[in-house]
């Protein structure tokens, strides 16, 4: 599971938030929506199904959101598992529900991925960092692609949400620039390959002063690198086979996030089994070497989920659950 920040660091849950339980079942943590982070909630599953159960009776939207939420967690990973310890690898699979990290596509410099926590530009703490070693302006002549991505066994389906926390640079090269994808055919997009993109957010630098773009119908994104770059929650929701709603949202100001829906590009009817992660910006400023002063020029990502969130009488049957199990935890107390 997600190493949990202590309780003291982390705001308390809002509703949204998802709940879920410890690996050995005796902690409770939820994840905060606005930060990325997992932080320790409740200690006892008692505690825990006491809280739930009392919101409930009052009828708050706390207790609905975080009750459906518990129950919708279907992937998790953070740059914080163990599993990243020793640095990012190929084949590296912390958390549960993804497949296993695949660099497949990085071009020129062999690596191009590292997990990163000290550079300045880094807002998210420990994260999967893809950088670009030899890249416009130079000082050398190459022309890096770093990519990185993981398979959604099974494909996305209706109704299920996957989200991507990063950290954009703002560092800007013409005919350059960075791309969080959405594929078909399970594997990261390349040169003659198959798989292909059914939705895509990120920038491309030609006359567009750092704004993000986002593929599929439904219009073009209002965000601007220097809007997005102290972390940004993409969220990739599937409400049809080929329909979606995509929300981005800066982390340090909400009230900005823009959403759209529309139809999927690519292949009608063809899952969404896979989500890549690229950089082929400007040449990096902190690897292999930091340079002084650094530029913005890496970019970071530290979670990411799958989540659904059940109909509404579904959720009423969770609900329920829930207020039987206080009465049982009542009972026992007494």
């Amino acid at each position: 599971m997600m190493a949990a920040d202590h309780a003291g660091a982390c705001a308390a849950p809002r509703g949204g938030d998802l709940i879920y339980p410890s690996a050995s079942l005796n902690a409770v943590y939820f994840l905060d929506g606005r930060t990325g982070r997992a932080c320790l909630m409740r200690t006892t599953w008692g505690r825990f199904l006491r809280r739930v159960g009392a919101v409930c009776m009052v009828g708050t939207a706390t207790a609905w959101s975080s009750a459906v939420s518990y129950a919708a967690l279907l992937a998790a990973d953070s740059a914080t598992n163990a599993a990243y310890d020793d640095g990012w690898q190929a084949g590296d699979n912390g958390g549960f529900g993804w497949g296993p990290w695949d660099f497949t596509g990085t071009y020129n410099t062999p690596v191009g991925q590292t997990i990163d926590i000290f550079s300045d530009p880094n807002d998210l703490g420990r994260a999967w960092t893809l950088f670009n070693a030899d890249a416009p302006p130079g000082p050398g002549s190459g022309t890096d692609i770093a990519q990185a991505g993981r398979a959604i066994p099974g494909g996305l389906s209706v109704g299920q949400t996957v989200s991507v926390v990063v950290d954009n640079p703002t560092e800007r090269q013409f005919f350059r620039g960075y791309n969080v994808r959405f594929n078909t055919g399970g594997g990261n997009t390349v040169f003659a390959g198959t798989p292909q993109s059914r939705l895509a957010v990120g920038t491309f630098e030609y006359f567009t002063n750092g704004r993000w773009y986002a593929t599929g119908t439904g219009g073009n994104s209002t965000l601007f690198d220097g809007d997005t770059n102290n972390g940004l929650r993409i969220d990739l929701t599937l409400t049809a086979v080929d329909a979606f709603t995509l929300k981005m949202t800066p982390l340090d100001n909400p009230a900005a996030a823009f959403t759209k829906s529309g139809v999927l590009d690519g292949p009608a009817g063809s899952a969404i089994d896979w989500v890549e992660i690229e950089l082929y910006n400007t040449d990096s400023d902190y690897y292999p070497a930091p340079a002084v002063p650094g530029a913005e020029t890496d970019f970071y990502a530290s979670y990411m989920q799958i989540s659904f969130v059940p109909e509404p009488a579904s959720a009423a049957m969770l609900l329920a659950g829930a207020g039987g199990a206080l009465a049982v935890a009542r009972r026992r107390r007494r």
